[in-house]
């Protein structure tokens, strides 16, 4: 049996927080003639090839904010909205900045943080996960993020980065996340982990499959569910 950990880092993006719906909620009150689940879709569809020209060194470092926008800006004709100004697209990048938490991840990560260190282990700029913070009344005690190390998850350095910030042992962390290739990784660096069910991350027309990995060493409902499995 592996001891508790002292510290749960989160992935955010369809973790802890609603992206598919929150943007497709933005669309509808900006641009109603917009189909916001294929945008949306779209959208997310362009974040792993961004991050990879980075990771394969194709690009120096940039912050997500900025990979949004060159996907942002690339997506504009194929719906219509080739005609958006500069003010415009950068207020419509930065719905990342505002998206929903799912219902249950304040009060989930509120029980959490009695007993454990809560902590932020996104792809995401540090800015974008503070402003989505403060907003959406997320109570973290840290904030995290690639930026922080100026690599994007998978890379190890990543995990091992999070616990070096604790002066922990990498079991002493749990990744928590709705997605099994983060997970995988950061068991691989030696923490343990934790999958959270999030089957609507993709919308109510593209159910996510949520069924159990062994290797996770917890599978939870929600975040309420987690605090439960971990005696919160």
């Amino acid at each position: 049996m592996l001891p508790l950990p002292r510290v749960l880092v989160f992935d955010i993006f369809g973790t802890v927080v609603d992206w598919h719906g929150s943007i497709v909620q933005e669309l509808q009150q900006r641009y109603p003639q917009v189909d916001g689940h294929a945008f949306a879709l779209a959208w997310r569809a362009g974040y792993q090839p961004a991050m990879e020209t980075v990771r394969s060194g194709g690009r120096g470092w940039v912050a997500l904010d900025a990979l949004h926008r060159d996907i942002l800006d690339g997506l504009l004709p194929r719906f219509g909205l080739a005609h958006l100004g500069e003010p415009e697209r950068v207020e419509l990048n930065r719905v990342w900045h505002r998206l929903h938490p799912w219902p249950d991840s304040v009060a989930g990560l509120t029980r959490l943080k009695v007993r454990f260190t809560i902590c932020t282990l996104s792809n995401g700029n540090l800015g974008l996960l503070t402003d989505m913070a403060k907003r959406a009344g997320l109570p973290w005690d840290c904030v995290l993020g690639a930026e922080v190390f100026r690599v994007y998850k998978p890379d190890p350095r990543v995990y091992l980065g999070a616990a070096g910030v604790f002066d922990a042992a990498p079991v002493e962390l749990m990744m928590v996340a709705a997605h099994h290739d983060d997970l995988a990784a950061a068991r691989a660096c030696g923490l343990q982990t934790a999958y959270i069910e999030r089957p609507l991350e993709f919308g109510v027309a593209q159910v996510k499959d949520v069924s159990p990995v062994g290797a996770n060493g917890l599978h939870a409902r929600d975040l309420l569910h987690l605090a439960e499995l971990l005696g919160c």
